[in-house]
């Protein structure tokens, strides 16, 4: 027994109760919960053995007892905020095993923000582009357009470090990086297809890399390692093509072994690697500082004005004294037939002097303006040093095996873009360790920040240094041949060039390493025991070596830099969307950022994808467009309270308050369905085939909600609801119907469908159509509710103004799975109501369940009517509608009423009449139903003429539409002998005339409608009102039975009282 509390109620007597604060008594009491046992201060997951001995003292929380089994105190859910590990993902297999061998646990991150941010972010940046393209590009786009270059570059970079600062810094950002960061942001297809491209750069990276290798192995270190060499110049680039693919392929397959063995072991080598970058960077400035006092040696050898390569001689100068000889030098063989002075020798040789020129002149030269501006150079064209005189030839020939230097290919601004940009990538080196950091949202800002703002200045101050303190031409010298096959940077360098060259070498084998094999999908799989993705590295490989294949350093550099670009234009576009929706978790702790600074970096990204390489950018769109559809399309079940979420609130409020404008114009009008579906015990849809025709209905794309009523209290029956509602959402996804459900608790059904009718939608974006099914055993239920509820459901559609869609015999109608190979849909349009009997067919038949039906349209013509000019007129309006549909004119004679109708009308009165009278059992009602209806039957056998005397119907004129079967039942029942009294009863009985009225229309209807189409796949007609005195509702529905009879797919149709289809434009 719980102690007793007191709870103030207003105008009554202190009560107690379970909810307050227990008294003491006698002193002191425990608190004690139902069960007798001290409540425990800590009642969650790892609560420690200290706490169990604590009871629950707080008497503030009492009135929570009750929800302390599921919703933790604040102060143990501060607890669990306070004491949260920051493990990656992928790691919990590892965690786990090491749970399991009662291994310690892992130690807190330790690394701050140099360390783990900082320096990773260098060694990122800073990579082979520096060492082997950036003098090139500054020697080709000159001081001023480099400048703007590395600006250019630079700018996007640190817009989206500050977006990702942001990003980073709104929570926990674990393994997966911009992955995790653009899909918790933009959503799961944005973030798998912006993560996959950044998946393939980063693999393209590495290939750049282990390009970049190859390239100083062969061009600089070893040179005598050349598998292939050309005969002539002009096969020594294909040549050296093929040496960098099969040594490419080689270092890439040591690259996956290793890592395949473990690339924790290679990582250890990562401060050495950086060491080396760094040293080689200090090593530049320490030569140009040098340059400026005492300029290093490095002579050039020029013929007129062209810049000849190294290669072959090593005296510049046409002639030598070999003794007391003049003799031609090694120089003068390469372009004469002989050393000797008589020799056949090239034109442009004898017309111009050699001179040597110095290829550093150094910083306190005035070489900066001679290097001011582009020289841009198409592909076998002459490097050429400007303003040194020379004797042009009138038609000068190239010979490619001549000693000059040669442009390897053609440039311009956008190709130096692509290939300089890769050098300022790897800012995002830090937000991926951010597991390993101390204090992630103070550490990634600051140290990504800090890495751009130091190699943007490394870069700017080196495209200023290089201009200023390297010749011209040796900067546009690509591979060094000029100064003797050196690298051009390591030229520069001091103490010595081999500082450069091994400098950079370690550069691209840590960035190998790191970077480029270690593949992005680890975070999705695992192959091996220790968590390597087996297979993951191995589609890494592939797609690696695809880039090693292309060969050229110069064409895989523009690759990845779309997929990069295309990365961080979607991390600016994450932070912008977050900005400017302002959800409400959106909070970074990095203040200095704004969205106009993101979407200047995402413009900046686009722009330079474009600049770049047009169709390249155009590829990497596409392929990121294919697998945002690809993922959208297998749906990514995730709920990461992503921007675009926030982004389609946004926009769904805004466009219900322009929907509140004014009612949507004709030409705009669609089905916005309302589906009434009927749940049995288990909560299961009773007639799915419901929603099947919702889901052919749909051409009209527009709203869906399937709702349903469930009898009872909410309190008693929510339970129900949800699986009801759950049951809905399962059947709508097997069904393909997108849109909403909702189940509603009534104390009845009748007020349940109200409320479904009138609060269901919201704003502008509400129902105008109600489809629902025909209740089929309205005559076999216990009471009159089931068919008064429809009859109230018709007048209430009818009185908000919604069309009403009454499907018959539901349970024959097409699944989304069957295919109507032929026939026809048929609409009988005897009254006009908007135009819905033309629309229907129209969205149906855009369904691949109906599309092979053809539509016929009947419509009923009285006496007075011109049949011939009604058919024209229908054929017009059809024209004009863009509906193709067959046209038929069916005309109704007036005739006398049938004496089938005054025994249906006479059996439908009495039937309710006794049904109002008699509290009788079911089976007792419909004994005595059958009981009439065979005494009026037979009475009406023996009679030849019409029982009623107001209408006086000729025995001849009476028109027996009864069926065969039925003409054969009432033969049969002839036979059977007829007593007096029971034909004067009979005549007794006078039906009333209105009823006899509607039901010959009724049955004369059905007669047309059967006679035309009783093969029609769907039959859809308009669906007459109830009647205005409810005192005729009983009849209501026989008249709709009598009107639908012998039809096997049958849709009623009825208005909402607008017009729904226009003929305009």
């Amino acid at each position: 027994m719980r102690p007793q509390g007191f709870y103030p109620d207003s105008g009554t007597s202190p009560v107690r109760s379970p909810l307050s604060p227990p008294l003491p008594v006698g002193g002191t009491m425990p608190q004690l919960w139902g069960d007798g046992n001290p409540k425990e201060s800590s009642p969650f997951i790892n609560s420690t053995d200290l706490e169990k001995g604590k009871e629950y003292d707080g008497k503030n929380m009492a009135l929570f007892e009750e929800e302390m089994d599921t919703s933790p105190m604040v102060s143990s859910l501060l607890s669990g905020l306070v004491n949260y590990t920051n493990l990656p993902q992928g790691s919990r297999e590892h965690e786990e095993a090491e749970n399991n061998d009662g291994a310690k646990k892992k130690p807190a991150p330790r690394m701050g923000t140099f360390m783990g941010v900082y320096l990773p972010c260098l060694q990122n940046i800073f990579g082979v582009i520096l060492f082997l393209r950036l003098t090139w590009v500054v020697g080709i786009a000159g001081i001023m357009e480099s400048f703007c270059m590395v600006i250019l570059c630079c700018s996007c970079t640190m817009l989206t470090a500050i977006s990702m600062s942001a990003i980073a810094t709104n929570g926990v950002v674990p393994a997966g990086g911009s992955y995790y960061m653009i899909s918790r942001s933009l959503g799961p297809e944005f973030g798998g297809a912006v993560g996959l491209c950044f998946y393939l750069g980063t693999t393209f990276a590495g290939a750049m890399y282990i390009l970049g290798t190859i390239e100083i192995l062969l061009a600089y270190i070893f040179p005598a390692m050349a598998i292939f060499e050309g005969e002539d110049a002009s096969e020594e680039a294909a040549a050296m093509l093929n040496n960098m693919r099969v040594y490419g392929t080689c270092v890439l397959t040591c690259m996956a072994t290793v890592v395949f063995v473990g690339v924790k072991y290679v990582n250890k080598f990562a401060l050495v690697f950086l060491g080396c970058v760094i040293l080689s960077i200090l090593a530049i400035y320490a030569g140009v500082i040098k340059s400026a006092i005492d300029p290093p040696s490095f002579p050039i050898c020029l013929l007129g004005n062209r810049t000849l390569s190294r290669h072959g001689f090593d005296i510049c100068a046409k002639l030598v004294l070999e003794g007391n000889e003049t003799v031609g030098s090694k120089l003068w063989e390469l372009f004469c037939t002989s050393k000797f002075l008589n020799a056949t020798c090239d034109e442009y040789f004898l017309r111009n002097n050699v001179t040597e020129i110095q290829g550093i002149p150094g910083a306190a030269s005035a070489l900066i303006k001679e290097n001011l501006w582009s020289t841009y150079l198409t592909k076998g064209v002459i490097v050429e040093k400007q303003g040194v005189p020379s004797v042009a030839l009138v038609d000068p020939v190239i010979d490619l095996d001549q000693p000059y230097v040669f442009s390897d290919m053609t440039s311009y601004f956008t190709l130096l873009v692509g290939i300089y940009f890769p050098s300022v990538t790897g800012i995002m080196a830090g937000s991926n360790r951010s597991g390993d950091l101390r204090d992630a949202q103070k550490s990634i800002p600051t140290g990504t920040i800090l890495a751009i703002a130091t190699t943007s200045a490394v870069y700017i101050s080196s495209v200023i240094l290089f201009g200023a303190c390297i010749e011209g031409v040796v900067l546009r010298d690509k591979f060094g041949e000029a100064v003797n096959g050196n690298l051009v940077v390591g030229t520069l360098a001091w103490p010595s060039p081999w500082v450069i060259v091994i400098g950079s070498f370690f550069s691209t084998c840590g960035a190998i390493s790191r970077d480029g094999i270690v593949p992005f999908l680890r975070v999705f799989g695992h192959g091996k025991a220790n968590g390597e993705p087996t297979w993951a590295l191995l589609l890494t490989a592939c797609i690696c070596e695809i880039g090693i294949l292309i060969a050229s350093l110069d064409e895989v550099a523009p690759i990845l830099s779309m997929f990069f670009l295309m990365c961080y234009m979607f991390v600016n576009l994450a932070c912008a969307v977050q900005t400017l929706l302002r959800t409400p978790n959106w909070r970074p702790r990095f203040r200095y950022y704004h969205w106009t600074l993101s979407f200047l970096g995402m413009s900046l990204c686009l722009a330079l994808m474009f600049i770049c390489s047009w169709y390249y950018a155009l590829v990497a769109m596409l392929i990121a467009g294919l697998i945002y559809k690809y993922i959208e399309y297998r749906g990514a079940e995730k709920e990461w309270g992503d921007g675009i979420r926030g982004l389609s609130l946004s926009a769904a409020r805004y466009a219900l308050l322009r929907l509140e404008e004014g009612p949507p114009h004709t030409k705009n009008w669609r089905p916005q369905l309302l589906v009434l579906v009927r749940v049995d015990q288990e909560q299961n849809v009773v007639h799915p085939q419901l929603l099947s025709l919702t889901s052919q209905l749909k051409a009209g794309k527009g709203l869906t909600i399937v709702g349903s009523v469930l009898e009872g209290t909410f309190l008693d029956n929510h339970l129900q609801a949800q699986r009801a509602e759950e049951s809905l959402r399962r059947l709508m996804e097997a069904e393909k119907v997108k849109g909403f459900c909702q189940v509603v608790i009534s104390s009845n059904l009748r007020d349940g469908v109200s409320h479904l009718i009138q609060s269901s939608g919201l704003g502008g974006l509400q129902h105008n159509t109600v489809l629902v099914g025909w209740p089929r055993n309205w005559r076999q239920k216990e009471d009159h509710q089931t068919w008064r509820n429809f009859i109230e459901l018709v007048r209430e559609t009818t009185a908000g103004h919604l069309a009403l869609l009454v499907t018959k015999n539901v349970a024959m109608f097409p699944g989304n799975q069957e295919r109507f190979s032929e026939g026809h849909i048929d609409v009988w349009w005897i009254v006009h109501d908007g135009g819905m009997l033309m629309l229907l067919p129209f969205l149906l038949r855009h369904h691949k369940v109906w599309r092979k039906c053809k539509m016929r349209i009947f419509t009923v013509a009285q006496m007075d009517d011109n049949s011939i000019q009604m058919k024209k007129d229908l054929t017009t309006f059809l024209y004009h509608l863009r509906i193709t549909a067959e046209v038929e004119v069916v005309e109704m004679h007036e005739s006398d009423i049938s004496a089938y109708t005054y025994e249906k009308t006479l059996v439908m009165e009495q039937r309710s009449e006794i049904l109002k009278q008699m509290h009788l059992t079911k089976t007792e009602r419909e004994r005595e139903v059958q009981l009439i209806h065979d005494k009026n039957a037979t009475a009406f056998a023996s009679s030849p003429q019409s029982p009623s005397d107001e209408v006086e119907t000729a025995p001849e004129k009476v028109h027996l539409t009864w069926t065969k079967e039925k003409s054969v039942a009432e033969k049969n029942k002839s036979k059977s002998p007829v007593s007096p009294e029971s034909i004067k009863d009979f005549f007794n009985m006078k039906p009333n005339q209105s009823n006899v009225r509607r039901m010959h229309t009724a049955v004369k209807l059905n007669e047309v409608i059967v006679k035309k189409s009783q093969n029609a796949k769907l039959v859809l007609l308009n669906m007459p009102g109830p009647p205005r005195n409810r005192k005729g509702d009983e009849n209501y529905m026989e008249f709709l039975e009598v009107l639908t009879e012998h039809l096997d797919r049958v849709m009623l149709v009825r208005g909402g009282g607008r017009e729904v289809i226009t003929i305009y434009s």
